[in-house]
This record gives structure tokens, sequence and C-alpha cells, in this order.
């Protein structure tokens, strides 16, 4: 038997957990630059609040309602996610982190019979010693265990987990499940199959494994096919690492200096590298973006990519950033207004063992360039994250007197809420 445990409505609930006042309150969490809700609580499900929908239209759709917005603080998220991640690590025989919110757990090993009071309990234990609400769900294979995860948040009878387990219960599921809704099944193949007259998961799992194979000629539809009736299809390596990791946003204004432009690249290109060491890959090519604000029809418009491909696959931020601002000057034209970039790495393969170029000048610092990264991670992991960042990443301003001012990030966050749980200066003080 398969498991996950999905943490209900994950970035409110972590705003929630240091602030009880919020309960019942509608609430919602932005994206970067405080663009748009990303987040919603039920209550502001309820009230019909989209996701999607830009901050500042949230007063003209809702005027006079009591509304609490919270800018995107991954730090804190992140933080107390890795605790849920500890206890399940705890309970279960093996586990994979799939998302920030999102945990499979493999339940060989606990007996059948005890599974569902083991689900019940994995919640009410999360819940004490973390304050986050999961859902877990349990089944024969991982799409199916996606489905009762959403049952489970959906009804309260399941007791925050459902198993199905048997024909009946996956039929019934399958029924109540749209079929856009599938895990693994994209926005456009949900579109097509629609069309097909497939509006519900059920509707999928009752056609006939050649007719999958001849509308779709696609592996992984194929295998989302076979775990809805019941198969174990997907194997654990599609979810073990990613093959393209990219790492992009909206500036908070216009940046038309190449400066500040590069610099942004640079912290994107570092969290790049910082994703490739995590899940243990390196990459071969690095890719950079550039595009202006296409609404704004009175300025110039310019949109761009290249990539380059590295001698010797890395994860170092120093050699990724060094490459991504190759990238941007080969690419960068002076006289436009930009509104977003992003950095994009691929061609990732595992980071051992390496193949080196014999022509890679840099080849010999391979080795100091991996310790130096263990160092910095480790720092950041301790005091929080980008407590350590390198020289390039840094943003620099004029202040009123025309000297140039240091400082660390350039993200709009107007209602960031703090940190208690990795900074010494946000930690609670109590009366």
């Amino acid at each position: 038997m398969y498991g996950i445990a999905d943490i209900d409505n994950c970035y409110v609930s972590c705003e929630r957990v240091f602030r009880p006042d919020l309960e019942g309150v509608p609430c919602v969490v932005l994206s970067n630059n405080d663009g748009c809700v990303v987040a919603r609580s039920n209550e502001a499900k309820a009230m019909g609040i989209k996701d999607g929908t830009p901050f500042f239209q949230l007063e003209q759709l809702f005027p006079g309602q009591k509304i609490a917005v919270f800018s995107s603080n991954y730090e804190l998220y992140g933080e107390l996610t890795g605790r849920v991640i500890s206890i399940i690590r705890q309970e279960t025989p093996a586990y994979f982190r799939y998302s920030i919110d999102e945990c499979f757990m493999y339940l060989d090993g606990i007996d059948h019979d005890q599974l569902q009071t083991w689900g019940e309990n994995l919640h009410k234990r999360v819940r004490r010693e973390v304050g986050l609400p999961i859902s877990i769900g349990l089944a024969p294979n991982k799409t199916l265990a996606k489905i009762a995860s959403k049952l489970a948040k959906k009804y309260k009878g399941y007791h925050h987990c459902c198993m199905i387990d048997n024909d009946y219960k996956r039929e019934k599921a399958l029924e109540w499940c749209p079929v856009e809704d599938v895990w693994g099944i994209g926005r456009r193949y949900a579109a097509k199959l629609q069309a097909l007259g497939c509006k519900t998961a059920l509707d999928f799992a009752r056609h006939h494994k050649d007719w999958v194979r001849m509308m779709f000629n696609n592996i992984n539809i194929v295998r989302t096919w076979q775990e809805l009736n019941g198969e174990d299809a997907v194997p654990n390596e599609v979810l073990a690492k990613k093959k393209t990791i990219c790492t992009s946003r909206s500036f908070n204004g216009m940046v038309s200096d190449k400066e500040t432009l590069r610099t942004h690249v640079a912290n994107y290109a570092a969290r790049c590298a910082e994703k490739l060491r995590t899940q243990k890959t390196v990459a071969n090519i690095v890719g950079v973006f550039i595009n202006t604000n296409a609404f704004r029809e009175d300025l110039a418009q310019y949109w761009n990519f290249q990539e380059t491909r590295l001698l010797t696959p890395t994860n170092s931020t120093i050699s990724i950033v060094q490459a991504a601002h190759d990238v941007l000057d080969r690419i960068f034209i002076q006289g436009y207004q930009y509104k977003k970039a992003g950095v994009i790495v691929m061609g990732i393969t595992p980071d051992s063992p390496i193949q080196q170029d014999l022509f890679d000048i840099n080849a010999g610092q391979i080795e100091k360039m991996r310790r130096l990264d263990e160092v910095i991670d480790r720092i950041n992991r301790i005091n929080g994250s980008e407590s350590i960042v390198i020289g390039a990443q840094q943003y620099t301003q004029k202040n009123g007197k025309g000297k140039a001012e240091v400082f660390a990030n350039a993200i709009k966050h107007e209602f960031k809420s703090k940190k208690p749980t990795t900074r010494w200066s946000d930690i609670i003080k109590l009366k």
C-alpha cells in the first residue's frame, strides 16, 4: 500500500500556526512581489476568492470584507513542513517528499487492518506537535492515493484519512473525481478527454487500454489509466528527480539597467543550484530568458532565450551564476523596460559520478566548490535562508546622499510575517 500526506491549504495553515486569532478568518497568501493570490483558506474559497486573483482587485471585488493578507514567506513554510516530514520519517517504513506540502509514503510492513487507525493517528500527531492539518490518502498505487487524499480533505467523515482498498471504493472515488483533477493528466490531455466524453476519472478508466494507447500514444497517460484500474504502474524513479529546473520571477516594477538584471539572474541561478544539490544532481545546460511587459502596449516589446552547455556538469552556485551571466550578456539589449527574467537548468544527471571535460580549465576547482557550497548550505539551514549569499546576489541602490547601499532582497513583500522558528530576531516573546 501507498500513502500520501497532503498539508491542507499549506501556506495559509503555516501562517495560522502562530496566529490562532485567524482561525475562521478568510486568509490569502500572495505570490512574489505581492502580485496575486496563490493560497486561500477555506473561508476565502467560500467567499469566492479565486486562485490567481490579482491583489489589487481584492478590495474592489470584496469591499468591506475582512481578509487577512500575507506575502509569501517560504522560509517559514519550508521550516514548518520540514517538521512534518521529520514526523513522517519516524512513522513510516519509507517515504519520498514530492513537494513542499506533499509526501508519498511506502507502507509495506504495516498491517492492513491497522492502516486506517495509523493514518488517523498520524494526522493527530502532526496537528499536535506542529500545528498543521494534513489529509492522508491510502491506496494500492500513487494515483489512487492522491484521489483518496482529496476525499479525506473534502469530507470530514473520513477523519482526515481515506483508504481505497477494494474495487467498490475505487469506482466510487473515480466517479466522484473530475478527470481534470487526476494526478498525471495535464490541462491539454484533460481537455481532449472531456471532448471524447470522459468527464470523470471513472469514464476514462472504463475505456480499453488499446483505446488509450491509440488516442494518446503517451506512456504516462497509459500508466495513469493502469493506476486508475488498480495497478501499480508509475515507477518510483518518475517521482525521484526533476529533469528540468526553472526559477523565474516578475520584478517589482520595471528594470532597465543591466546590473540590476544581472543581480536578479544571479539569485535565480543560485536557487537552481541549491535545488540541484538538494536532489543530488548536476546540470549540463544553463539557460536564461528575459522579457518586457506584454500588457504595456505603449512600450517597446522584447523577448529572448538562449542557453549554454557546461564543459563539466555542475551544481556549484558560482559556476551556474557565471554561466547564467554569460548568457545574459548575449541576450540583453539596452533601451527596453524588462518585467521578468528566469534561469533554467537542463540536462540533469546524478551528481556521482561526474564526467569531467579534458579541456575544462576549472575542473580542478570542483572539490573546492563542493566544499564551499556545503558550508554555505549548512549555515543557511541553521541561520535562515540567504543568511550567506555570493556577492553577485546582492542588490545595490543609491540612497538619498548619492551613496550606494547594499540590500539582500528586491522583492516586494509588504505583508510578510515573521520567522519565529528560524530567526532569533523574530523569536516569540511571552509577557
